[in-house]
C-alpha cells in the first residue's frame, strides 16, 4: 500500500523541474518544456514522498502555473537586506517582558595608571581604558592611535583586517577629545577603539562580507549597531575578517589566524573578531551568530563572547545569512566589557521589526550564593578532550556558593532542523546562485556555500515550515526545563546545547577556562534564559573573577 502524505505540492518542482545544472552552472529553464509526470516522481524521490501515476498527472497543471509563478518571482530584485514577511519569535506562551529599565551598574574599577611599558595598554580592558580616558590621563586620539600602530603591525600577519577606517577613526577621536574637555562625558565607551566584523555597512566605507563577489560593494548606510557605538562615542579603527558570507575563517584575502599560534586559523565567522582582540589589536570588537559564529572563535582565541538574546540587537545593515537565527554581540576581554558594550548596542530601532523592547539591568553580584545553576549532566560525563577544564569550572562555581543541578536537553530532532539556515541563506543568496558569481567564491567543494545554496532549494517550503515547528516546541519545552534555573553551564561544544539553543534563540557567555596541553586556550558555555543577559553576564563574572586565564595573552612576533 502506498503511503499519500497531505503534504503541500508548491515546491516539488522548485528544484528540478525548474532548474538545471549544465557544467557545474546554475541556470533557469524556460517553460518551454512541459511538467512531464516523470519529473513529479524524481522530485518526490528527492524529497522522500510518493505518489500515484494518477496523482501525479493531476499535479502537472498546478505545477506548470506555480513554475510560472517561479520564474515571475525571479524577475524581482530582492537585495539581501529585504527581510522575509514573517519574524521569528523566541518567546514561549505565557513570557513576560520585563521593560522596567534600572540604572546600569558595573563594578568599582579603581585608580588605573598608565603602563610602565605602553605596550601593555594592548590588554587594557574597556572599564581600565575607559577610566584612563575619564580621568584625562590619555586622550582618545593618543589610544586611537596606538590601536591603529597595533592593526597595521599585526592585522597582515594575522589577516584579520580587511579594512582600516583611519581617517574616519581619528575623526571620531579628535571629537571625541573635544566633547570630554569641554565636559561633555557619554560613558564608558566614549573614545575608545573598536573593530566591527565586515558584515556591518559603514556609509563610505566597503561592506565586503568576506567574500570575492562582494569586495567593492559599499552600502551608503550605518548599521545600527554602529550608529549606537558612534552615539556612545566610541572610535570605529577597522572593519574586520570574517568568513566568507560569515562561515569559517577563510575570506578572500585569506585564512585568519589564530594569535595564540598562527599556522592555525582563528575559527569564524567572526574570525577577524576574535582574533584582533585576542592579540590586543583593538579593546573590543563587534561579532555575529547564526550557528557558533561568536563562541567559536571566542573559544579559539581566548576572548569572552556574549551571544545575546535573539531578537536584543537590531541587525539593520548588517548581512542577512539566516533571518531568523542571526544575532549580534561583543567580543571583548572580559565579561563585564561586554555588558558595557551591549548596554549601547541593544534595543529597538524600528529598523529591524524581531527586536524586543526588553530591558537589560545588569549589577554585579557579590556572591553565587542562593543561586540555582544547571549543568548538562550528560554532556559533562561524556568523554571529550577538555573535560577536566570543564568539571574544574563546574567545582569552582559550587565553591562560589551555587547550587549545582543536573539538566537535559529536548530530546527532538534539533540537528537536523539547522537545515533553517540553508534554506534562509539561499534565499537571502538567490541572486549569487542564479547568477552563478558563486563560481567566484573562494571556498568550493560539497561542505561550502555554493553547493549549499544549491542543495537548499530542493528543501520543500512544508519541511522547510515543519523545522520551525519543532523550534516551537524546542522553545517550550526548554521553558520547562530552565524553570527554578538562573543559569545552566555547558561543554561549550558538546552535548548538541550550541544547535539547539541557536534555533530557541537563547543568550550565552563563553569564556575561557583552561589551557590545553598545546597551549591553546579552551572554554565553558553559560547559558541564560531568554531576555535575561544581565543575570548571566553577573553570573559568568563570577566565575571569571575567581579565574586567572582570561588574564593571559598571546606572544606575537613580527
Amino acid at each position: 500500500m502506498q503511503s499519500k502524505p497531505i503534504y503541500s505540492r508548491w515546491l516539488l518542482l522548485a528544484g528540478i523541474a525548474s532548474v538545471s545544472f549544465v557544467s557545474g552552472a546554475f541556470l533557469t529553464r524556460q517553460t518551454s518544456q512541459p511538467v512531464t509526470s516523470s519529473m513529479v516522481q524524481q522530485a518526490s524521490e528527492i524529497i522522500g514522498l510518493e505518489f500515484t501515476p494518477a496523482e501525479r498527472d493531476s499535479m502537472l497543471d498546478d505545477l506548470a502555473d506555480q513554475r510560472s509563478g517561479f520564474e515571475n518571482f525571479r524577475k524581482v530584485a530582492l537585495s539581501n537586506d529585504i527581510a522575509p514577511a514573517l519574524t521569528f519569535n523566541p518567546l514561549p506562551k505565557g513570557f513576560k517582558v520585563n521593560t522596567l529599565k534600572k540604572p546600569f551598574k558595573i563594578s568599582q574599577v579603581g585608580a588605573v595608571s598608565l603602563p610602565a611599558n605602553h605596550e601593555d595598554l594592548a590588554f587594557y580592558t574597556v572599564t581600565q581604558l575607559a577610566e584612563l580616558i575619564r580621568t584625562r590621563k590619555i586622550t582618545s586620539l593618543e589610544l586611537t592611535q596606538f590601536f591603529l600602530e597595533r592593526l597595521k603591525r599585526y592585522g597582515p600577519k594575522l589577516e584579520s583586517v580587511i579594512t582600516l577606517t583611519e581617517d574616519l577613526a581619528l575623526k571620531q577621536a579628535k571629537q571625541a577629545d573635544a566633547e570630554i574637555k569641554a565636559g561633555k562625558y557619554r560613558g564608558l565607551l566614549h573614545g575608545i577603539p573598536y573593530g566591527a566584523k565586515d558584515l556591518l555597512a559603514k556609509k563610505g566605507y566597503r561592506t565586503t562580507w568576506g567574500s570575492a563577489p562582494y569586495q567593492y560593494q559599499v552600502l551608503e548606510m550605518d548599521a545600527t549597531v554602529i550608529r549606537k557605538l558612534e552615539e556612545a562615542g566610541a572610535v570605529l579603527v577597522a572593519k574586520l575578517t570574517l568568513g566568507e558570507l560569515a562561515w569559517g575563517d577563510i575570506w578572500f584575502g585569506g585564512k585568519t589566524r589564530n594569535p595564540w599560534n598562527v599556522a592555525q586559523g582563528s575559527s569564524g565567522s567572526s574570525a577577524g573578531s576574535g582574533a584582533s582582540v585576542s592579540a590586543g589589536l583593538i579593546p573590543f570588537a563587534i561579532g555575529t551568530e547564526t550557528l557558533g559564529s561568536i563562541v567559536s572563535p571566542s573559544t579559539v582565541c581566548g576572548i569572552t563572547g556574549l551571544r545575546p538574546t535573539f531578537g536584543r540587537v537590531s541587525r539593520y545593515g548588517a548581512m542577512a545569512l539566516s533571518w531568523s537565527m542571526d544575532k549580534i554581540g561583543p567580543m571583548c576581554r572580559t565579561v563585564e566589557d561586554c555588558a558595557v558594550v551591549f548596554n549601547a548596542i541593544y534595543g529597538p530601532d524600528g529598523l529591524d521589526h524581531s527586536v524586543i523592547d526588553a530591558s537589560f539591568n545588569y549589577t554585579p553580584l557579590s556572591s553565587l550564593k542562593g543561586l540555582k545553576i544547571g549543568y548538562l549532566k550528560t554532556a559533562f560525563e561524556s568523554t571529550y578532550p577538555n573535560q577536566s577544564f570543564d568539571q574544574a569550572t563546574l567545582q569552582k562555581v559550587k565553591e562560589l556558593g551555587a547550587e549545582l543541578i543536573p539538566v537535559q536537553l529536548p530530546e527532538l530532532p534539533y540537528q537536523d532542523a539547522t537545515m533553517i539556515i540553508s534554506v534562509e541563506g539561499a534565499a537571502a543568496f538567490d541572486e549569487l546562485t542564479l547568477s552563478n558569481k558563486d563560481d567566484q567564491m573562494v571556498r568550493q567543494g560539497k561542505n561550502a556555500w555554493p553547493n549549499v545554496f544549491r542543495a537548499a532549494r530542493f528543501v520543500p517550503a512544508v519541511e522547510y515550515l515543519q523545522a520551525n515547528r519543532i523550534r516551537t516546541l524546542l522553545i517550550e519545552q526548554m521553558n520547562e526545563k530552565l524553570k527554578g534555573l538562573d543559569a545552566y553551564i555547558t561543554p561549550t561544544y558538546m552535548g548538541g546545547n550550541l544547535s539547539l539553543t541557536n534555533l530557541t534563540g537563547h543568550p550565552c557567555v563563553v569564556v575561557p577556562n583552561g589551557f590545553n596541553d598545546k597551549g591553546l586556550p579552551v572554554s565553558i558555555t553559560f547559558m541564560g534564559k531568554l531576555l535575561d543577559e544581565a543575570k548571566l553576564l553577573a553570573i559568568a563574572k563570577l566565575y571569571q573573577d575567581a579565574t586567572p586565564f582570561h588574564q593571559q595573552h598571546p606572544k606575537l612576533a613580527l
